[in-house]
């Protein structure tokens, strides 16, 4: 992970500490390129979680907007979740 990213996601964390009691629902937003095996890869890392999906689709059908609410036990454990999805082929974290 490069040096950006690693401040980028310590900032996000430090603000996740400081506005959320743990553990608490999160709403996790991704835009990826309308392919199956993208969007699936998403809801496969939410398996097993009790995890609320919601995909919808943009106009020209280019791209997929998935909406993941979930209840994650810490920070941590929310960016570990998005340092995992950051491997999906040209997913957005929004």
């Amino acid at each position: 992970m490069d040096k950006k990213s690693e401040e980028f996601y310590e900032r996000l964390k430090q603000e996740l500490i400081d506005s959320t009691l743990w553990p608490s629902e999160y709403l996790f937003k991704f835009i990826v390129p309308t392919d199956q095996s993208r969007i699936l890869q998403v809801e496969d890392a939410f398996n097993g979680m009790g995890a609320v999906i919601e995909t919808t689709q943009s106009k020209k059908g280019t791209y997929t907007s998935v909406s993941v609410n979930v209840r994650m036990q810490s920070a941590q454990a929310v960016i570990d979740k998005y340092i995992e999805l950051s491997s999906v082929e040209g997913i957005i974290s929004l």
